[in-house]
């Protein structure tokens, strides 16, 4: 009989202070998933850092909104979805500095789509105007 597809979903708050709660979620859903702990360590800083730019930039640290993350695990793959209805982002049209230019200039920031790209397997955001913005991340397992 094939393995049935599980699937979590987790709703906070958006306070910086929900984002161990976040990873706590993350981490169990690895740890489900068989990843080593390594891999268990980098799933949560990318769904870390991806909320973390949902609560800042998308929704510019108002607390009275909310912060969705669904996931979905199966045999082959943990899929996590971040989904809020803030300020909508276009990751195209920024431009990404190399390393050496972020430390010439001292910039704080700009790191965070790099680091989650290279973490996930798959990275898609999609706009839906006027009702949400949603971030797909996809892991593949390692069998």
């Amino acid at each position: 009989m094939a393995e049935m597809e599980k699937t979590f979903a987790l709703h906070v708050p958006s306070s910086t202070e929900n984002l161990a709660m976040i990873r706590d979620f993350v981490s169990k859903l690895g740890e489900m998933a068989g990843m080593d702990e390594r891999e268990v360590m980098k799933l949560g800083l990318a769904v870390d850092e991806a909320c973390a730019n949902v609560i800042e930039h998308a929704y510019g640290m108002d607390h009275s909104k909310e912060v969705k993350i669904r996931a979905l695990l199966d045999a082959d793959k943990i899929e996590i979805v971040i989904v809020d209805n803030g300020q909508s982002f276009n990751p195209g049209g920024v431009r990404q500095l190399n390393l050496e230019e972020l430390v010439a200039q001292r910039k704080n920031g700009g790191l965070g789509l790099r680091l989650i790209k290279s973490i996930m397997d798959d990275v898609h955001y999609q706009i839906v105007p006027g009702e949400k913005n949603e971030l797909r991340m996809v892991k593949r397992l390692k069998r």
